[in-house]
């Protein structure tokens, strides 16, 4: 699975949980209805937010969903799951989306992918998912060739980019690519007047699924000496936070202005599980509101802040003074002396004494992984998807990034979730 809005089952709670569930099952049947078994690899979380978006603003209906039979993804049980419209426009963009995924690890050169035989092959199941998607767009009304135009002008932009860039020229394909897909949604549900407002939700959307892919990749990337957009444009990450930021913010308006008739899981997606996301891809914590940044990130985003739930406290018993500061007991600093331990020798953990390595305290780190290439990541997505990992365990490995994944399924528990939001009482989105 890939995406960026990858939800906490915990925090969803029951009923919404059960609604997600549907949206991604009914996406992946419907790849498999009219594309064949292979077509399901291509089922992702973003697509999903396309039937969200279309079920949301229609008015119920009983033939909104069936029950599906049983699925080792579900442990083997029956579900209800999303069908109609909704759930096939998600499949056509999910088909064209994987299918540009697919040529940017040809471009890259990603694994087996550098391989000249192996990469004709992926183009052509690249060109086979672009006529799918086509004839599955052209079946509910939408013309996929928007998307096409983005792809390949993808391509040209990427070349002429360079130090004094706008970001937003990188990321303009992408937005007008998903600008189109989410604005369909209101026409398929019979609501003309949201075209507008979702059109600009998708468009902010797709530039957030750039800035967050661009992010998560720049270590490898740099590594690598894969072109990413941050790099190539010289654009810092406290820029780039600033443009999530602002992406976050134009989406909640957005979703304002619109009408749904039950909106309350594409908000919860759309507008605090996304926020999330943004948070997971620089290395903040927060409750979808606060931003905390963490040690790892001080040197993109100025210095820690002082204080907080352990820092030292403001006008405590020692005031500004150490301690065993000048004047004190142990005139002259540490009761231990400079750098060292009461038994003589560097500190244990400290850098150069036992379990040292760089003043981590756990000695060397090992070096992290690479990608898998397009071919081995799918041999580990058929092996996830037959263990039902990606449905019922804790965590698991992408196939693709080997980044930590969530469960779908998994019950994350009260100790990894914030409960503050939960549909939410500190929103001021007006759903």
């Amino acid at each position: 699975m890939f995406g960026i809005v990858r939800p906490c089952s915990h925090r969803l709670g029951g009923g919404l949980k059960t609604q997600w569930m549907a949206h991604l099952c009914g996406l992946c049947l419907a790849l498999r209805a009219d594309h064949g078994q292979f077509a399901r690899i291509v089922t992702n979380y973003d697509g999903l937010i396309i039937s969200v978006l279309t079920e949301a603003q229609a008015e119920r209906r009983d033939g909104g969903r069936r029950t599906a039979g049983p699925c080792p993804l579900r442990g083997m049980r029956t579900a209800s799951v999303a069908r109609g419209e909704g759930a096939r426009l998600a499949a056509a963009v999910s088909l064209v989306l994987a299918s540009a995924k697919v040529r940017d690890h040809v471009v890259d050169g990603d694994g087996m992918l550098a391989r000249r035989p192996v990469a004709v092959a992926a183009r052509r199941v690249a060109r086979g998912w672009d006529e799918a998607g086509a004839r599955t767009g052209a079946d509910v009304g939408f013309d996929t060739a928007v998307l096409l135009d983005a792809v390949e002008r993808q391509a040209g932009i990427e070349a002429l980019a360079g130090p004094g860039t706008s970001l937003l020229a990188v990321t303009e394909p992408t937005e007008t690519a998903t600008a189109a897909a989410f604005a369909h949604t209101a026409l398929l549900a019979g609501r003309p007047g949201n075209v507008e407002p979702l059109a600009e939700a998708g468009r902010l959307f797709g530039r957030l699924a750039h800035l967050l892919d661009a992010v998560e990749d720049r270590e490898a990337d740099a590594a690598s000496g894969a072109w990413n957009p941050l790099t190539a444009t010289g654009t810092s990450l406290t820029e780039a936070r600033r443009l999530a930021d602002d992406a976050l913010h134009g989406i909640r308006l957005a979703l304002r202005d619109a009408e749904f008739a039950d909106g309350k899981l594409a908000h919860v997606l759309l507008a605090h599980e996304l926020r999330r996301s943004v948070d997971r891809a620089f290395g903040t914590e927060s409750c979808g509101h606060t931003h905390q940044v963490t040690a790892h990130q001080q040197g993109a985003f100025g210095p820690p802040r002082q204080g907080g739930p352990y820092g030292p406290p403001a006008g405590g018993p020692y005031g500004q003074q150490n301690p065993y500061g000048g004047g004190g007991p142990y005139e002259g600093g540490n009761p231990y002396g400079d750098g060292g331990n009461p038994y003589g020798g560097d500190v244990p953990g400290g850098p150069g004494g036992p379990g040292g390595g760089g003043g981590h305290g756990f000695g060397p780190q090992p070096p992290k992984p690479g990608k898998r290439g397009f071919w081995a990541g799918c041999a580990v997505a058929i092996g996830l998807c037959c263990t039902c990992k990606v449905c019922c365990a804790d965590t698991y490995e992408g196939p693709w990034s080997r980044k930590k994944r969530e469960g779908c399924c998994n019950n994350c528990g009260d100790s990894g979730c914030c409960g503050c939001c939960e549909c939410c009482s500190c929103c001021d989105c007006g759903l």
